[in-house]
């Protein structure tokens, strides 16, 4: 009776507590909430024993040692949902965030008490324990807004016009469907390599999951573009001497 009265009580409380959040927040309340459930049931059993006349200090003392094994082997498990009780807290990621932790990158779908879920580029779902954040660096590319920098690099053969190329690869940027006007693309003369002219063309677009495609569909353009003009992207070269 009393487990029932506390199941209602619970329930009551957590519709009212979640009438006026919005959808993100509702999820991250009953992410933590589940977990207090079991706290509160536990409360709820040691004071029903006690009211029964069961005494627990010997119980406790007897199952000490078991209490150690099974906390020894739970400390993962504790560290995960201390982890997610700190993310849902100080909201370090919200769900749709795209992240990168341990060279994985994934789009958050779902915040649990326990893990996070997310989804790759190839969708392939990634479940991350939440004490990787404690143990690992957490990489947020849409903290600051949706908003990302990208870039492709490219070298030229030494007797390219370097100007040409300059305007060439500015051309591809701005008439790219995927890439933003606005901050506008640029192109670092970036080094005098060993076999080529070294360029990096520099450009921001608003989609990180679409970041391998852009690239990708860059470097095919670039490469047209160069061939068409006569420009020549060089390969490393050996020359052997033979002294008789």
């Amino acid at each position: 009776m009393i487990f029932l009265l506390t199941y209602f009580l619970l329930k009551v409380v957590k519709k009212i507590a979640t009438k006026k959040l919005d959808e993100e927040r509702k999820l991250k309340f009953k992410s933590v909430f589940s977990f207090l459930n079991y706290f509160v049931y536990v409360v709820v059993a040691l004071i029903t024993f006690q009211n029964f006349g069961i005494e627990l200090t010997g119980i406790f003392a007897a199952s000490a040692a078991l209490f150690i094994g099974i906390g020894l082997a739970l400390q993962t498990f504790f560290q995960d949902i201390i982890s997610g009780i700190l993310i849902l807290a100080d909201q370090t990621v919200h769900v749709g965030d795209i992240i990168e932790i341990d060279g994985k990158i994934g789009r958050v779908e779902n915040i649990k008490i326990r893990t996070t879920r997310a989804v790759t580029f190839d969708n392939k779902v990634l479940i991350i324990p939440n004490h990787k954040y404690l143990t690992s660096t957490l990489f947020n590319w849409t903290e600051n807004g949706t908003v990302l920098r990208g870039s492709v690099s490219v070298g030229v053969d030494y007797n390219s016009d370097v100007e040409k190329v300059k305007e060439i690869l500015l051309e591809i940027a701005d008439s790219h469907p995927h890439l933003m006007k606005n901050p506008t693309p640029n192109v670092i003369f970036k080094n005098f390599g060993d076999n080529s002219l070294d360029f990096q063309l520099i450009f921001t677009y608003n989609n990180g999951f679409r970041v391998n495609l852009i690239e990708s569909d860059i470097r095919f353009l670039v490469y047209k573009r160069f061939k068409e003009n006569n420009i020549n992207i060089p390969f490393p070269q050996r020359v052997v001497h033979l002294q008789k």
